[in-house]
């Protein structure tokens, strides 16, 4: 019993005692705000790479060649269509 009257009695005190000192001005004194910067950090930001795109090429005896194409992205495959027709010559055979 006479242990929770000390520690309520140290509460009440410590309580009373914050730590600031009273003025004897009545002016409430202005502490200095510290200045803070914050800066965001820098991401590279890395090109993603291009789609791929696998090439099933096959050429016949006639000298004729014919491919497939398969991959994730339909605007590469045309890209890549286009650059077989113009280089190997000829439609796709199917």
């Amino acid at each position: 019993m006479k242990q929770i009257v000390v520690v309520c009695a140290l509460l009440a005190f410590t309580v009373a005692c914050d730590g600031k000192p009273s003025s004897s001005q009545g002016k409430p004194e202005v502490l200095p705000v510290p200045k803070v910067t914050v800066e965001k950090e820098k991401t590279e930001k890395a090109e993603p790479l291009p789609p791929e795109v696998k090439i099933k090429l096959r050429r016949d005896g006639k000298d004729n060649y014919s491919w497939e194409l398969s991959g994730s992205d339909v605007n590469e495959i045309i890209k890549i269509n286009e650059k077989l027709r113009k280089n190997l010559g000829g439609e796709q055979q199917k």
